[in-house]
């Protein structure tokens, strides 16, 4: 959440998936003060996902490229994007993702890779501590997970 917890970022890589590099191409699209989108580009570029290139040398200029880490968030903000396209009428969308070679509106969906099952039925799949979880989180995972209410049970033994 560290990267993509902040509204800026969330545009500026979005941005950078639609192919921008340029400070001032960042600045021109979203509107940002150039203070708030240099800060912005500074904490992607240390955290990884933007690399810091000079496309000019006089007087130099620099241009910020997807790192694989910060290629590797696209698929989370494609869901992001379509949970909330989820939640509007189709005229109410600013934006749609579509099959680039046949323009065909797509609705992303997350999967487990090793079975193709989707993820979005919260009683299938559950969180659970990890290798490296602290005693607290341990502690979160070992309560008595609580009972489906009632209805749910008697549904889905009916």
């Amino acid at each position: 959440m560290q990267h993509v917890g902040e509204w800026w970022t969330l545009l500026i890589l979005h941005d950078a998936f639609d192919g921008y590099t340029r400070f001032d191409q960042f600045q021109e699209n979203l509107g940002i003060s150039s203070s708030m989108l240099t800060a912005r580009l500074k904490t992607l570029v240390t955290d990884g996902l933007l690399e810091r290139r000079p496309y000019q040398s006089n007087p130099v200029r620099h241009e910020y490229v997807l790192t694989d880490l910060g290629h590797s968030l696209r698929p989370v903000i494609v869901t992001l994007a379509a949970w909330g396209n989820s939640r509007l009428a189709a005229r109410e969308r600013s934006m749609i993702l579509v099959d680039a070679d046949t323009g065909e509106e797509v609705e992303p969906v997350v999967v487990d890779a090793r079975t193709g099952r989707r993820l979005d039925d919260s009683r299938a799949y559950v969180f659970t501590a990890g290798p490296s979880a602290s005693d607290a989180m341990r502690s979160r995972y070992t309560r008595q997970r609580p009972a489906a209410p009632r209805e749910e049970r008697t549904t889905a033994t009916a």
